[in-house]
Order: C-alpha cells, then structure tokens, then sequence
C-alpha cells in the first residue's frame, strides 16, 4: 500500500517511515500541508492512507484535512498531541477518518492505517451491497465468512479465509509477505514466512485454482480475478 507522511520533523519521519517499510508500506514523505496536497494530485495518486500531523509549518493541519477531502476520498488518519474531546470531533468532522495521539503504540497505529484501509477497499473489490466479493466463479461473503466456488461451499480455515479476502479485496494488486503478516496474523514477519506459504498452498488446493493466487518473486502474492 502506498502511504502519504505528512510530518514536518525528519527525524520523526524517517523513524515511522522506517517502520511503516518494514510492514510492507511504500511511504512517501510531505513535510508541509502545500506538499501533502500536491502529492494528493491527481486524484488520491494512488495513496491508500494519508497520515497528517496537525502542526504543519504552513497550514493548520485541520485547514489541510478540509482540503483533502474535498480533492480526495482517500482515508486520512491525523496524527497529533491535542488529546481532547473537541480537537478530536473537530477533526472526524472534517472528513478525518480516525485520530492518533501522540505518543502513539506503533502497533496500535499500524492496526488503525489497515482498518480505515478494509472501510475502502470494497468499493474497489466489487462489493456488492450483500456485502459479497464476487471474482468470477469465486464468492466471499464477508459477514458469513463463506467461500464458494460455482455455488460449491468451500470449507476454509480462519486464517485462510482471511488471507483470501485480503487479496480478493484489491484484484491484481501485490500485497507485500511483510504487509499480508501484520494483516492477517497481526504479527512481525520473523518466523511466519512459512506459515504464509503453507496456507496460500492451501488455498489453491481447496478452490482447486492454482493460477488464482499467483507468486510474485521476492516481493508476496496477488489474487488473479478469474473470468467470469
């Protein structure tokens, strides 16, 4: 996933970019709210999350959420130490998707970036309003937690239906070994390489489709949208 940094102290940037990577984010850096915006052109450019600190050199950082939203329907998460009530309303009125405050558990802001991320990324899947991802012969009901294959039940796992419905959620894109770690086993990437291997040859032996799930060398795995 691409992410938008909007944070005007480097060396607080570099840390969080630095950890962002590590999780399987492409991060790109703003350090005023005049650059945050122009990076946000055309619309969204491709950024699936912006994270904004409200004490921005040039802009309130509020003023830059407003403007955001008005170019983009991309999820903003402010970042910020005004810890009360009213700065945080303020801020979800604006358009905010969420609010941090500092100081911030990364593994708790790391949670949040993909939450607000799993609200969008429906849209882009085909969701229909039953709230079924529909790829072909392939349904994923999300609220039952159903996988079917030509009307044929496929019985999966937890982790498995999971790991599927994160792909399915965005067709063709390549989600990262590192990023498919932290969202489905909510864990570092140390030592559960194999368990991700072990389960995404699982999956192409269930729904007896093993071109579905197609590896990309040295970087993860993407879901390949059967034809209808």
């Amino acid at each position: 996933m691409r992410l938008l940094l909007v944070e005007d102290d480097n060396h607080v940037a570099a840390a969080l970019s630095a950890v962002l990577a590590r999780h399987g984010f492409d991060v790109t850096h703003a350090r005023s709210g005049e650059e945050a915006l122009q990076a946000l052109v055309p619309e969204g450019n491709g950024f699936g999350v912006v994270l904004l600190d409200l004490g921005l050199p040039d802009q309130d950082g509020y003023e830059v959420c407003g403007k955001i939203r008005k170019r983009t329907s991309t999820p903003v998460i402010m970042v910020t130490a005004r810890s009360d009530v009213r700065s945080r309303i303020h801020g979800l009125n604006l358009g905010a998707d969420d609010y941090v405050v500092k100081p911030y558990d990364t593994g708790e802001l790391l949670a949040r970036i993909h939450a607000v991320s799993r609200r969008t990324v429906q849209e882009d899947a085909g969701t229909g309003v039953d709230g079924v991802l529909r790829l072909g012969p392939v349904h994923i009901e999300l609220a039952t937690r159903q996988v079917s294959v030509d009307g044929s039940v496929i019985q999966l796992t937890r982790k498995e239906f999971d790991l599927l419905a994160l792909l399915a959620q965005r067709p063709g894109v390549v989600f990262r070994r590192e990023q498919i770690i932290s969202e489905v086993w909510r864990t570092s990437w140390e030592g559960t390489g194999r368990t991700l291997e072990v389960h995404v040859a699982s999956l192409r032996a269930k729904l007896r489709m093993p071109a579905l799930i197609e590896t990309v060398r040295g970087v993860g795995y993407r879901l390949v949208a059967p034809a209808a």
